[in-house]
């Protein structure tokens, strides 16, 4: 079996948060999918488990904090291209969410920040790998 990494989020709107990371290339990944927890991928690896806040405290007392009011983990997803980037920031932007932060254009890499409509953070991010080389010589 491959390693892969469960990113469990708790949301505020099941079906908008969905139809968010549609927007920005996630997949409906059916096997984990259920009424209270829809699991998107992105690619086979990395798959995110978004849960209604209720069923992602069913085990826990503590409290769900708000990702808007307090720092939280932030995420990273490399692409292909800067305009992979460009593409994907702008259809998060059209499905709800907001881009907190100016891109970050480093020559060797390109970021630009996309917040979800929970204020969970994606760095959608492209590195030219003989850029960086050239650099760390």
């Amino acid at each position: 079996m491959a390693k892969q990494i469960f990113i469990n989020l708790p949301v505020h709107n099941l079906e908008k948060s969905v139809s968010f990371y549609k927007a920005i290339g996630f997949s409906v990944y059916p096997l984990f999918t259920f009424d209270d927890q829809k699991c998107m991928a992105w690619g086979d690896e990395i798959l995110v488990m978004l849960q209604s806040k209720r069923f992602s405290n069913t085990d826990s007392k503590a409290e769900i904090i708000n990702p808007k009011e307090y720092i939280t983990p932030s995420f990273s997803l490399p692409v292909d291209s800067r305009e992979k980037v460009n593409e994907i920031v702008d259809s998060g932007l059209r499905a709800g969410g907001k881009e907190p932060n100016p891109m970050i254009e480093e020559g060797f890499m390109q970021v630009r920040t996309i917040e979800d409509l929970d204020g969970y953070r994606w760095g959608i991010l492209f590195l030219d790998m003989d850029k960086f080389r050239e650099m760390k010589n």
